[in-house]
Parts: structure tokens; sequence; C-alpha cells
């Protein structure tokens, strides 16, 4: 509540500073706060609250590289803060609200394909950086996991990641990442039938784009045809993709294991799958 009413006290500045009127009620995600705008032109818009940390950064750079392509449309940006004033998109309508999982997979596939053909700005995380942090935690989180209860075959799994990384960490890639696309951050539009929405920017190889999709909804199955369309239509080596996945379980692993939970159960499917187990 405090990060929540500190954020809409910034949105007052803002208000005044970019000429907005604010039309309806506040929305807040996990971390930021979304107030409905007018732009003094009449233009609907949306002013995007936050607060800058390793994820956000660099997010206003990322969207105007991307200049709209795919994505929601950066219309001002204060990078101190972290503020950002967008393109107005249907937020009652996110692709998750297509119930064929195949059919949103596609839709999200094409429009990653779009965002990762264009290399990265200066500036921005790297995903070698993010590699090298996951090897420097893995043995402390290794350690740990034996100590909390954890069995021999999670300790299996995340080695066995490990190793798929390290196969691959040579050459990171050099595209702009959106980090967490799934079917709740692209949201219906009028310019285009779909956007994109928060990315969490990375400079990297497309192949860690991909788990997101695949555990957003892991419920509704199909992992395998899931993860093969995506690869077939961006165009990736498919045993890359498979070792960024698997990179990207053993990230969000090392997180878990670090705030005392056990390791994901859908996540581990998608690593046994991948791993052939």
């Amino acid at each position: 509540m405090v990060r929540y009413a500190r954020l809409l006290e910034r949105g007052e500045e803002f208000l005044d500073r970019w000429g907005l009127r604010q039309e309806g009620t506040p929305m807040s995600g996990q971390v930021s706060v979304v107030l409905p705008v007018v732009r003094e032109d009449g233009t609907r818009a949306a002013l995007k609250l936050q607060d800058v940390d390793d994820e956000t950064v660099g997010e206003g750079l990322a969207l105007r590289t991307w200049g709209g392509d795919g994505v929601v449309r950066l219309l001002e940006d204060d990078a101190e803060t972290g503020t950002l004033l967008l393109e107005r998109l249907d937020e009652g309508r996110p692709l998750a609200a297509v119930t064929d999982v195949m059919e949103a997979t596609r839709i999200l596939a094409e429009l990653l394909a779009r965002l990762t053909a264009v290399p990265a700005p200066e500036g921005l995380r790297t995903l070698d950086g993010v590699v090298a942090g996951m090897f420097e935690r893995l043995p402390a989180v290794l350690k740990s996991l034996e100590g909390s209860g954890g069995t021999e075959e999670d300790r299996r799994l995340l080695e066995d990641c490990a190793a798929a990384v390290r196969e691959v960490a040579g050459e990171p890639g050099d595209r702009l990442l959106h980090w967490d696309l799934h079917f709740e951050n692209i949201l219906a539009a009028e310019r285009e039938p779909w956007l994109v929405i928060d990315p969490k920017p990375l400079a990297g190889d497309p192949g860690f784009e991909l788990l997101p999709a695949l555990w957003n909804r892991y419920g509704e199955g199909q992992s395998a045809r899931r993860f093969d369309l995506m690869t077939e239509t961006l165009g990736l080596d498919r045993e890359r993709a498979r070792a960024w996945t698997l990179g990207r379980v053993l990230q969000n692993s090392l997180w878990q294991v670090e705030e005392g939970e056990g390791l994901d159960v859908e996540q581990v499917a998608i690593a046994r799958g991948l791993l052939g187990r």
C-alpha cells in the first residue's frame, strides 16, 4: 500500500508535467500503477508509474527502439523515475482470452519474432551478465536445496539445466528481448489486432524468451507443440532454444530456492520434457 500511495503521488506530478487529465480508476499491477489519461489534444493514453529496478530499467529505451512495431507505442518517458506515457490499449482483452492455446501461441510467437529481429541498443542488461550471475549463485543454492528438504532429483535437474546453459553461454546473442512475454502481456488494440506490453528489456538470444509462454497456461497442455511452434516461427535452432529455455528454468529456480520456496512443479515438468525424462 505504501508503494501504491507513493506511485499515485508521483502520478500527480506527471499529470501536471505532461498536460494530462485522468479518466477512470487506476489499475494496479504487481509492481506498477497505470492511470488511464487523456492528453491535451484529446488522445487517450496510459500513464505507467513504477520504480526503476534491474528489470524495469531501460523500458523506455526498448520501447523507443521497437518504435511501436508489434509493441505498445511510447509517447513520453522519464528515465530517472521509470515513468512512461503509453498508447492506450484494451486492458480488458488480453491474449489470454483466446481460448485455443495453440492459436494464442501462434499470435505470441509472430509478435515475438518481430521484437527479437531488432538488435538491442547499448545500455541494457545483457544475457551474458545474467548467466554469470546464475553460475555464481548456483553452488550456494544447491547447498541450500540440500538443507531445505530438496530431493536428489531436484539437485540433478538444476545441475542439468546449468550444463545445458554452459553449452551456449559463449554466444549469448545481441537481440532486443522482452524477457516476460506471456499471454497476459499482449493486449488487443486498434492500430494492430494485438500489441505487446510490459517489457523487461534484455540483450541476448531469443531462445531465452520462450519459457513464459510455456509456463503461462501450462495446465492446458501441448507444451511440446507450443515449444516447436515458437522455435519454428522465430526461426531458432531447436537445440539452442532448448538450452536457453532450461537456462530460464534455472534462473527462476534459483530465485525460488533463495526465497525459501520449493521448485515450481510446472517448470520442473517443462524442464524434464526438454531433457527427455
